[in-house]
């Protein structure tokens, strides 16, 4: 019997990941860095062109945050990127997982047991991989498998690549966490930490407030406040509050008084009202000084304020800040403290603006004075005739 070709109309669309990957990297990676891995096999995967201004438009992160995820895989030894002679990002080198767990058979005890070390090949004379984090020549197997990804309209500034603060969180061994937890002043602090989260520190949990100290150079009140400050406005997830810690560390934030300052933009409060005048995006110092003259200075409510920003944005589409302001204004003039109190307010408006009795019109029939007659005594008197 003959042989059968089986074939398909269309090519999958999918796109595969290392099960090595999801068992040995992903849990350590946070929610950029994953996205930036994710959407580059895909790329590859489709043969399509991508950028680092394409890749933050596409997941809204900034293209420090596509670059530094970049940064994280690649000390991972995950990809290479490869610059020009004016050091502009033109190409990237994913590694083949599967490839890197064949033939590291005597991993270094100091990596992950799926470290891939750099590719061997170099794509052209004019392109050179980044090997500042490159593994010793001694790790490499004669065959290193990668796999690459065409870029288009990829070149960073050099200054932007090189000035990208390294964040990356270390994995920390066993050894590291137990000294770690030996030392006097953790105590405490893992104290005040399990404190404020109502449970038991995972190590994981842990190892990321051993980054906050380790990495990113936080003091123990600074550590304390952070974690006061998300557990506050309901985040207890560690990833939520290293990405705070990361955001305080790249605004060169180093105590508690400086966090306090910062976190005004991040104000619950302030977010819920901008939501209300149909906002998005952080408040500009303006708009703070509006929402906190609001909430302190005239002392409302947040639904006595969501209530004049529904009627700002039924009223008018632009100085929604100013048409708000008008109305809270006005509003604690006429000693308005609850919502209830806007009812009073609406009742005594609607009876200012109710219209007066319009004045009969004049004719020839009513423009004299008009005689009242008793007709039941009229009858009687012309009955008694």
């Amino acid at each position: 019997m003959a042989h059968l070709t089986i074939y398909r109309e269309t090519t999958p669309d999918s796109t595969v990941v290392s099960n090595l990957f999801i068992d040995e990297y992903m849990r350590d990676a946070n929610d950029a860095q994953l996205k930036v891995y994710f959407y580059l096999l895909r790329m590859m995967s489709a043969r399509q062109a991508t950028s680092v201004s394409d890749i933050a438009d596409k997941f809204n992160h900034t293209e420090k945050d596509v670059l530094r995820a970049l940064k994280y895989w690649q000390g991972l030894n995950l990809l290479d990127l490869d610059y020009d002679n004016e050091k502009n990002l033109v190409g990237i080198h994913i590694h083949d997982l599967s490839a890197g767990q064949e033939t590291s058979s005597c991993p270094d005890p100091g990596r992950p047991s799926s470290f891939v070390p750099a590719p061997a090949v170099i794509p052209s004379a004019s392109v050179q991989p980044d090997r500042a984090m490159a593994a010793p020549a001694s790790l490499r197997p004669d065959r290193a498998v990668a796999a690459s990804v065409p870029l288009q309209s990829l070149s960073a500034p050099a200054e932007a690549a090189e000035n990208v603060p390294s964040y990356k969180k270390p994995s920390y061994s066993a050894d590291q966490l137990k000294a770690f937890r030996d030392r006097e002043e953790t105590a405490q602090l893992l104290f005040i930490a399990e404190s404020y989260i109502g449970r038991p520190l995972t190590p994981s949990e842990m190892k990321t407030i051993l980054y906050f100290i380790d990495i990113l150079h936080f003091s123990d009140d600074l550590i304390d406040y952070l974690i006061q400050y998300c557990v506050d406005r309901g985040k207890k997830d560690f990833k939520y509050i290293e990405k705070v810690a990361v955001n305080w560390a790249e605004e060169g934030i180093s105590t508690p008084s400086q966090a306090q300052k910062q976190t005004c933009r991040y104000d619950k409060n302030v977010y819920t009202i901008m939501n209300g005048l149909g906002k998005s995006g952080s408040p500009t110092k303006k708009e703070v000084e509006y929402i906190n003259r609001w909430l302190k200075d005239y002392d409302f409510s947040t639904d006595v304020i969501l209530e004049a920003c529904e009627r700002t944005v039924l009223a008018t589409d632009k100085h929604r800040f100013e048409y708000a302001e008008g109305i809270l204004s006005s509003w604690k003039r006429q000693n308005v403290h609850h919502r209830s109190d806007i009812t009073r307010v609406d009742d005594a408006y609607r009876q200012r603006q109710k219209p007066a009795p319009a004045p009969k019109p004049a004719n020839r029939f009513n423009q004299f004075t008009q005689n009242s007659y008793d007709f039941e005594a009229l009858e009687e008197e012309l009955v008694s005739n």
